[in-house]
């Protein structure tokens, strides 16, 4: 394992990003409680952000600044990545305040205008505004329609001042319902102020997928169909839905982690080097590979694509209660925890070469990983411990969560034996190497909102490509009832029929 000290230092990595108020819509909401405000406390922690910064946390309950300081500084305590230093959460917490308003009311806009730029004259903020928009989709136009009716977000390109809006997923809940959003936030934005925000895209190994691809000519020569058997992207999650019967009664899986999270994924492990680094030439490759992929047709919907429900079963030795016995989730449910698909990319380096991606709830383990295979060696002379022939596949695995690294798997020489081998692997964490804590994704995400940097983000073609390709899938599942064998145990890798997927090709799903 690779264990050596990052022969960098901080002050070499970080840009400086201009003063600015952030300001969190949905302050009260576990989002901002557990990742977005523990995020903006290690960045200023690690000095990423600039002394004139200031956070407005905007929400409907009744609080002062000092309740909403001290209940932000017990969520700090309890979910930063970072030890929390008292003198440093305490200057941290002189930069955080709180807006009283209901964001349907237009009044209350005009009013926060007023109250930042006030701060703006206290702390120097120079009128640059983030607006973070945590709260449900079905909000997102309301509150950005009032923030252009009261001149809170600049129409215009500014050279002296910026205003941008985060927005969470999901972008719509299907092709039109996403052109519709699309269009309907250009009225008031340009696409270069909207961040649509996938916490995949801020995850190390995920930022290092093109480093490693394109900075490494010894893999990306082999990058292609010739010498790669098939890639498999796993998103595994032993939790359940907890407390989110209603959310995903609307969302099912496939809306809530594949038509996001797998596909910028499967984007970024198989698209071309883009002519630049610039955030639009990189988003140019990822929507050509989007824009590739062969469409499902109604046969290729039963052949190529699976579905599940978990059932009661055993998490860790615990039980658990099936999908249907869930709050807020009706006992006849259809609705998807499970999906596995088939997907192929039509074009010259990929075209023929299966691509497997699956994703489900109460799986036996967290994990999230990308698996490329490469081809057997057929005439290899060599034999295992079994006395058969080797033929055990390279393989290249990219560890997005848990411990963020990339492994290589390879043969090697059995001690004490001349043709015997053994698959070994090579192994790099990003932990041990670089010796500190690896950033929250959330964290690099504000940091480059901060920055204007929308690489990490988004673009609306890539959602809508996503959504045109699974938009099929969602409308056939939605109208068919879920058959006896498209059930599985909590605690088991899914249904029977998502390894036949494989399995009718001779493959099989990579243990993880």
């Amino acid at each position: 394992m690779l264990n050596v000290k990052n022969p960098l230092k901080d002050e070499d990595l970080l840009a400086s990003p201009e003063p600015c108020i952030l300001v969190i819509y949905g302050a009260s909401g576990d989002l901002t409680h557990k990742k977005l405000m523990p995020a903006i406390y290690n960045l200023s922690v690690d000095g990423q952000l600039q002394p004139n910064f200031v956070c407005v946390g905007f929400a409907r309950r009744d609080k002062t600044n000092e309740s909403f300081r001290e209940e932000m500084k017990l969520c700090i305590e309890k979910f930063s990545r970072s030890d929390v230093h008292e003198y440093e959460l305490a200057l941290f917490l002189e930069r955080l305040f709180y807006y009283n308003g209901d964001f349907q009311d237009s009044n209350a806009y005009s009013e926060l205008d007023v109250y930042l730029k006030n701060l703006d004259a206290q702390f120097g903020t120079k009128g640059n505004r983030i607006f973070y928009l945590s709260v449900q989709p079905s909000s997102y136009l309301t509150i950005i329609e009032n923030l252009t009716l009261h001149n809170l977000i600049y129409n215009k390109e500014d050279d002296r001042r910026f205003s941008r809006v985060i927005i969470e997923k999901p972008f719509g809940k299907d092709y039109d319902s996403a052109v519709y959003l699309k269009n309907q936030l250009l009225k008031s934005l340009r696409e270069d102020q909207i961040y649509r925000i996938d916490h995949y895209l801020g995850k190390e190994t995920v930022q290092n997928i093109l480093i490693f691809r394109f900075s490494n000519p010894i893999f990306e020569n082999i990058w292609n169909n010739n010498c790669i058997d098939n890639i498999q992207i796993t998103v595994a999650e032993t939790i359940g839905i907890e407390e989110r019967g209603n959310f995903y009664e609307k969302a099912g899986l496939l809306r809530d982690i594949i038509q996001n999270h797998l596909m910028q994924l499967l984007s970024l492990i198989t698209m071309e080097q883009p002519t630049s680094l610039d955030p639009n030439a990189i988003r140019d490759e990822k929507v050509k590979i989007l824009e590739s992929i062969l469409p499902y047709n109604e046969e290729m919907i039963d052949k190529w694509t699976r579905r599940g429900q978990y059932k009661d079963g055993f998490i860790e030795g615990e039980s658990v209660c099936g999908y249907r016995d869930e709050n807020n989730v009706s006992s006849t449910s259809n609705v998807e925890t499970f999906a596995a698909m088939r997907i192929e990319i039509n074009n010259s380096r990929w075209h023929g070469m299966p691509i497997y991606i699956r994703a489900g709830k109460r799986l036996p383990k967290r994990c999230t990983e990308i698996a490329v295979t490469f081809k057997h060696n057929k005439n290899n002379l060599f034999t295992n411990k079994k006395g058969k022939n080797c033929n055990e596949p390279n393989s290249i695995i990219f560890r997005i969560q848990p411990n963020e690294g990339i492994s290589i798997k390879f043969n090697s020489k059995t001690p004490r034996s001349s043709k015997i081998l053994t698959p070994v692997n090579m192994d790099f964490q990003y932990d041990n190497y670089f010796g500190k804590e690896i950033p929250e994704a959330y964290e690099r995400l504000i940091y480059d909102a901060m920055l204007g940097d929308t690489t990490l983000f988004a673009r609306a073609d890539e959602s809508l490509y996503s959504w045109k390709l699974i938009t099929p899938i969602l409308n056939k599942w939605a109208f068919t009832t879920l058959k006896e064998n498209e059930f599985y145990r909590a605690g088991t890798w899914g249904t029977k029929e998502s390894d036949l997927l494989l399995e009718n090709e001779s493959r099989q799903w990579k243990r993880v």
